[in-house]
């Protein structure tokens, strides 16, 4: 009897998580809880399918593109902000970065090391590493994106518990870009960084 029933429990949540599970985004799957559409996933996990690419949306409303989804750590990485080009500006400045709900089951998890860009001096007092040798200094330095940045004070930081996990912000009189990466490790090429904002969720209810 108690195999008949355990066999009913796993084929039933089984069914019910393929019945809820979205189609495909382009060439992309749609894992549940994950929602493109009001009839499949779960409403609080909203992401956008848009012309095939899959996107998240901040608290503001500004559309990160999903990297990557693991499921079974529960954890996505989606793309920094682009730093428009010519500029030191990140283009989600005018929303002063990146915002997740508080009440949404995501935040920004401990395997960020975010780099703050042309910053104000009042960054100095703080505790982030604002040295020549910051990984900052390497992306300026380097890649054709941070290029608009040289010559400005930057910093960088590893996204840790004791830091609010529902913001990187930027604003007027901090710092007026960023961008990020997962996982960093010191010797490896700038050109070879994990680039993106690693983001985990909590299960459903």
């Amino acid at each position: 009897m108690k195999i008949v029933v355990l066999f009913f429990v796993v084929v039933s949540i089984s069914h019910v998580s393929s019945f809820n599970a979205c189609p495909k985004c382009g060439s992309v799957e749609v894992p549940y809880p994950f929602s493109t559409e009001a009839n499949c996933g779960e409403p609080r996990y909203e992401v956008h399918c848009n012309n095939g690419i899959l996107e998240f949306p901040s608290a503001e409303g500004f559309f990160y593109k999903i990297l990557s989804i693991n499921p079974s750590t529960r954890k996505l990485i989606i793309s920094p902000p682009l730093i428009q080009k010519n500029t030191c500006y990140s283009s989600d400045f005018n929303l002063q970065g990146l915002r997740l709900d508080d009440r949404s089951p995501f935040n920004i998890s401990t395997h960020n090391t975010v780099m703050l860009l042309n910053c104000s001096e009042a960054l100095l007092l703080s505790p982030l590493n604002c040295s020549s040798s910051s990984f900052c200094r390497q992306f300026e330095d380097e890649m054709e994106e941070g290029r608009a940045c040289r010559g400005t004070l930057c910093c960088h930081f590893l996204k840790d518990s004791s830091m609010t996990s529902h913001r990187i912000r930027v604003r007027a009189g901090g710092c007026t870009a960023y961008t990020c990466v997962v996982n960093i490790q010191g010797g490896d090429p700038v050109e070879k960084w994990n680039y993106g904002i690693e983001l985990q969720w909590l299960p459903p209810n």
